[in-house]
């Protein structure tokens, strides 16, 4: 068994404009081992996104193949990706994307009702994990009545509701202050941690990428160490 939980082998990503060819991803390699904690550091516009996109199945790679767990993954259909992406790969954004109309508690609930829980099973996760995500008592506010820090915790636990093998996080505290940011990023790495979980976490924060297993950035398309 590959001790890699995602691998990038040759991957290519091209955006046309107009008559402009632009290449976001060239030939780039990366690999993520099982439980590592990795920071991408990168200006914007280097393809940070892209990147997590097609690690999580939600873009193609136009050359090359990603792997989840030594499965190869860069050509299989939609509805294939569709099902990995909603078992295996949890996503956390900038922005919480937290259904307002519902709870706390009803958010992280919805992943788990679409894989096929029952209610109960999914109530008794969703509440387990606003627990150690320390904000239990809120669990039927609603997003609107939740603070930045609180939304962002309540979408970390929606997006590990599933139990994934992998974490994608988009600037995940990037819309935080400092202070927030920093409280909001322990919970998350406790998680991480606690759960054997592996994490590709993009952040403009060094202080916050310093906390990690190690650093890796952008440069022409592929993916160097720091």
């Amino acid at each position: 068994m590959t001790d890699a939980i995602i691998e990038l082998k040759g991957v290519e990503r091209h955006y046309v404009q107009g008559s402009r060819k632009l290449t976001i991803l060239n030939n780039a390699d990366f690999s993520l081992k099982r439980g590592e904690m990795v920071a991408l550091v990168a200006p914007s516009g280097a393809g940070k996104s892209t990147l997590l996109h097609t690690a999580g199945l939600l873009e193609k790679p136009d050359a090359g193949d990603v792997l989840l767990a030594g499965r190869a993954c860069g050509r299989l259909s939609d509805d294939e990706r569709t099902a990995i992406r909603r078992n295996d790969i949890g996503f956390v954004y900038q922005f919480h994307h937290l259904l307002p109309e519902f709870s706390a508690l009803e958010n992280i609930m919805m992943p788990q009702l679409v894989r096929g829980l029952s209610v109960a099973e999914a109530q008794g996760r969703a509440a387990q994990l606003l627990d150690y995500m320390k904000i239990g008592k809120r669990a039927h506010h609603r997003p609107s009545e939740l603070s930045g820090g609180e939304q962002q915790r309540v979408a970390i636990a929606r997006a590990v509701a599933n139990a994934p093998l992998v974490l994608l996080a988009d600037e995940p505290t990037g819309n935080l202050d400092p202070v927030t940011a920093s409280y909001v990023f322990e919970a998350l790495e406790a998680l991480v941690r606690q759960s054997g979980l592996s994490a590709l976490i993009a952040t403009h924060n060094h202080e916050l990428a310093g906390r990690m297993d190690r650093r890796v950035t952008l440069a022409e398309g592929k993916v160097v160490t720091l």
